[in-house]
């Protein structure tokens, strides 16, 4: 007992700091050791709160890749993007580009924000109307009341993933959508619109639904195309089917609204199995190849009852009235997938490149390239803003050629863009003018002024960017999407302007803000795999619609007979209920 009791006295000695008072050399080393033992404790926290977190970051990047290679088996995208709609199951993902730039998805959220600010101000005010008008919150109907911004729509609310908004989009189709009206109807903005419109959403979705809707109104615009020459006129009742022109052409057909149609009409034949469509619109091609002049120009207005095609003396232009016919030349023949079934279109659209280039001069002092109009052998400097769709046209057509050539008709497109961007940069609004005019000492002036929120200039500027790689087209689709944001978006949608020098606003959202500006702008923003361009070509309103490649002889012989049974058969994507999703 008495050992214990001294041992207890001589360990209490150790804990009376007074002890270490009086031995300032123990107390230093105290004083070291609790030191190192606090540093290495902290330590040791730290090494287990960095490992813990480690293993947290590492367990996340399991997760997100057993979700990817989830995706991957149910034919999806990574990061809740859209599916890269390949041909079929086995290449899912192939071209999916998964280094996805941070800034790109930060701006194609930003894109995908005024999606749906514009879809959701026309479902609360102008639900089944054709056009929505934000300042007075009312629909109006364009288009005979067919649902234009709702179906022009479809494949831009798909490919953005707002699936909730197209599906309450898809019932409406199924319940409400009536073409039995009786309505003079344009034959081709219904054709592009609507035909394209629900094409496009049936190959993205596979819904036989749409491909239905889409064979009954190409049925009801039919009859348009039963004159002598076989040149559809361009008006026609959808309800009685009476076809004739417009009383402004004196009876004359319109070049683009004649010759915009193959898309829509071929593609339809492919999906159907039925001819009919095709043959209606190879007809028209293969007339006016039978007299096509040595330019490839062909002026505006063309005569339908005559014995043979009459061309009438009019305005060449590649705006408004002539645009689409070139445009269509070039992706019908990417449609057939460039093979020799299709061989004539791509004939005739390098000859009207070679045309092309006698209308392009360059203003001073800035040389800024431009395509001219021309009526007989006299030139107008005048420039739409529609004309700046070429610029993408010949980026996507260059490819077609020798290397020469191929640089040639690139740097000219290159050089067509800055000119169209800069119709936007030269306004107080940074938004471009209807046209444009060039003089000897200026490099250009607005014409008309308004600005409807048109895509063609951001359409050029997604087809560069995609076949160069150039991201200063991306910095330019950016500023023009700013400028949008700041002149146009108001509470109730987007409006276009009456003057862009001035800003005063108008009255109507377009139904091709959202069914192709938006999508434009989306995918400047979105990987290569998204819609790519070897497996997809857009109609003229933007709607993507599948290659499918042709065998047949009908173009290259000029028989004018379709032989969809002898084309590589259309395999429609797997719906949704399948596993696209």
């Amino acid at each position: 007992m008495g050992r214990s009791r001294s041992s207890s006295a001589n360990m209490w000695k150790y804990m009376n700091p007074s002890y270490y008072l009086k031995r300032p050399q123990r107390l230093a080393l105290l004083f070291i050791a609790f030191v190192f033992a606090t540093f290495f404790f902290w330590d040791r926290q730290t090494l287990v709160r960095d490992h813990q977190e480690e293993i947290s970051k590492l367990h996340e990047e399991v997760m997100r890749l057993q979700d990817l290679l989830e995706e991957l088996k149910n034919g999806r995208s990574i990061a809740g993007e859209k599916p890269n709609f390949s041909r079929s199951g086995d290449d899912v993902g192939k071209k999916m580009n998964f280094l996805d730039d941070p800034v790109d998805a930060q701006r194609r959220e930003k894109v995908k924000d005024a999606m749906r600010h514009a879809w959701s101000s026309y479902e609360k005010y102008a639900w089944g109307h054709d056009e929505l008008q934000p300042q007075t919150k009312n629909g109006v109907d364009s288009f005979g009341g067919l649902g234009a911004t709702l179906i022009d729509s479809l494949d831009t609310l798909y490919i953005m993933g707002l699936d909730k908004q197209f599906q309450r989009a898809r019932e409406w189709v199924a319940n409400s959508l009536d073409f039995n009206k009786d309505y003079d109807a344009s034959v081709f903005e219904t054709t592009i619109r609507v035909v394209g419109g629900l094409l496009s959403a049936y190959d993205l979705s596979g819904d036989e639904l749409f491909l239905d809707k889409a064979q009954d109104i190409a049925d009801r615009l039919l009859p348009a195309w039963n004159t002598p020459t076989g040149i559809p006129y361009n008006i026609i009742n959808l309800s009685h089917g009476n076809p004739h022109n417009h009383r402004w052409t004196a009876g004359y057909s319109i070049l683009a609204d004649s010759a915009s149609e193959q898309l829509e009409f071929i593609a339809l034949s492919q999906r159907t199995g039925d001819p009919k469509y095709q043959q209606k619109v190879e007809k028209v091609i293969l007339e006016l190849s039978r007299n096509f002049p040595d330019d490839g120009l062909l002026p505006i207005h063309i005569n339908p009852a005559g014995e043979e095609v009459e061309f009438v003396y009019s305005t060449i232009t590649f705006g408004a009235m002539g645009d689409s016919f070139y445009e269509y030349l070039l992706k019908a023949w990417i449609q057939g997938n460039r093979t020799a079934a299709v061989g004539r279109y791509r004939k005739m659209w390098e000859t009207s490149m070679q045309g092309l280039l006698s209308l392009v001069r360059r203003t001073s002092p800035s040389s800024f390239a431009y395509i001219g109009e021309k009526l007989g052998d006299l030139l107008n400097h005048k420039m739409d803003e529609l004309a700046c769709f070429v610029p993408g046209m010949l980026a996507l057509g260059s490819s077609g050629y020798g290397p020469d050539k191929s640089q040639k008709f690139l740097s000219l497109a290159e050089e067509l863009a800055w000119t169209c961007y800069n119709f936007y940069q030269s306004t107080p609004t940074k938004l471009a003018g209807e046209n444009y005019f060039f003089g000897k000492s200026q490099d250009m002036t607005v014409g008309t002024s308004w600005n409807i929120l048109r895509p063609e200039t951001v359409e050029s500027l997604f087809y560069l960017w995609r076949l160069t790689g150039n991201k200063t087209y991306q910095e330019w689709g950016w500023n023009i999407f700013q400028a949008f944001e700041k002149n146009s978006r108001i509470k109730s949608g987007y409006v276009g302007l009456k003057d862009v020098n001035t800003g005063v606003q108008d009255n109507m959202m377009q139904s091709f803000f959202l069914a192709e500006t938006l999508k434009y702008l989306y995918l400047l923003y979105s990987p290569s795999s998204i819609i790519p361009l070897d497996e997809w070509v857009f109609n003229t309103e933007a709607h993507p619609i599948k290659i499918v490649t042709r065998n047949d002889r009908a173009m290259s012989s000029g028989a004018g007979r379709s032989s969809v049974g002898q084309q590589k058969s259309y395999r429609r994507p797997r719906s949704r209920r399948e596993g696209r999703w």
